[in-house]
């Protein structure tokens, strides 16, 4: 079976993260880097032993490139459209796009080229998360009737400092909904399996001046099955305390992860420094299992670079749908349903009222 060439597609912190990941799959050959800036890209193909371009056409065409990893700021995501033109199949950092209207073209070219498109969200190869996902599909809770998603976290000046796209509607698209929670919300939309109904919400800025977006917003979400949900995300909390999913169902039985602790993670300034754990399990007869999966997980969690090992599942995944022609686990459509919801809670805001699905 040969290799699968790919190519970085924006030369950022989120590219460093990927080609590290990378250099440890053994179906795969990273050969180049691409970006709007040739001496940033060069600079990052030095760094890999690769070659840097600023033309995409000539990249995808001279070094064969199978998939491109997307890892520009989020409003430039729709380079991905170009990218299956040219005959790649694309991995997108979250979110799919910083609108509804770039998701939508995106899934199109994909249809139209017949080329694969993904998401990263790779908190849905946790362990932890994996369970929870696994209890919920054999009705282990009945049905889902109740889920949470609460992401309490913290982002500093400096941070939004550190690139010159960041905190600003146009280059950004958004703030803690765009770029923080789409984590936390594909968990949430991911386990409870239902489409939604209505949504009502609200953003605000709390405490960031030195921004234009938001950096807190919760919402009330109504799904078309009955169920309901809750969403509270915010970047306002030092240092950052926890990002949770979790799921109550018909028969009374809840279950859930928590994905984040202590302060967040920064993609290329920080490390995970804590290892995600299932925090809620009340299944009759698997009460007691929380605390076994507990130590499995942080010794696990001791022998890997979580950054690169959850990188790395979530690469290896999208390459083995492109080998053997079958599904990614995130797919573009899974991408698009978590830029509706924030999309609604914007337009939720916007017109002070609730939001009926579709957008």
């Amino acid at each position: 079976m040969k290799d699968i060439k790919v190519a970085i597609v924006g030369c950022g912190k989120a590219g460093y993260m990927h080609a590290e990941a990378l250099l440890n799959i053994k179906n795969c050959e990273l050969v180049a880097a691409y970006g709007r800036n040739i001496q940033k890209a060069e600079e990052f193909a030095s760094h890999y032993k690769i070659r840097g371009y600023d033309d995409l056409e000539k990249m995808i065409s001279k070094e064969k490139i199978d998939i491109a990893i997307i890892c520009t700021p989020h409003p430039g995501h729709k380079i991905a459209v170009s990218v299956m033109a040219l005959g790649a199949h694309v991995l997108i950092e979250k979110p799919l796009a910083s609108n509804l209207k770039d998701c939508d073209e995106i899934i199109e070219a994909s249809k139209k080229y017949n080329k694969k498109a993904g998401i990263v969200s790779q908190r849905r190869f946790y362990q932890s998360s994996q369970r929870v996902k696994k209890a919920i599909d054999e009705g282990k809770i009945g049905t889902p009737v109740l889920g949470t998603a609460t992401m309490l976290g913290w982002r500093d000046e400096a941070y939004y400092k550190s690139d010159p796209w960041r905190g600003t509607w146009k280059d950004e698209g958004g703030g803690v909904l765009v770029n923080q929670a789409p984590h936390q919300l594909d968990l949430f939309q991911w386990f409870m399996g239902s489409e939604i109904d209505e949504l009502y919400g609200i953003w605000k800025n709390l405490n960031h001046p030195y921004i234009e977006v938001d950096d807190t917003a919760l919402a009330i979400v109504k799904f078309k099955n009955g169920a309901v949900g809750n969403i509270l995300v915010s970047n306002s909390q030092k240092p950052g305390i926890y990002g949770k999913v979790h799921v109550h169902g018909s028969n009374g039985a809840s279950v859930g992860v928590q994905t984040e602790s202590g302060a967040m993670f920064i993609a290329g300034m920080t490390t995970i420094l804590e290892p995600p754990l299932n925090d809620l399990w009340s299944i009759p007869g698997e009460e007691n299992l929380v605390e076994k999966w507990k130590k499995e997980d942080i010794a696990f969690f001791k022998t890997i670079d979580p950054v690169e090992y959850y990188i790395r599942l979530q690469n290896q995944d999208f390459i083995d749908a492109v080998l053997n022609n079958t599904e990614p686990l995130i797919s573009a459509t899974d991408g698009r349903k978590t830029v509706e919801i924030i999309s609604a809670i914007y337009e939720s805001t916007k017109i002070n009222g609730p939001v009926k699905w579709p957008l």
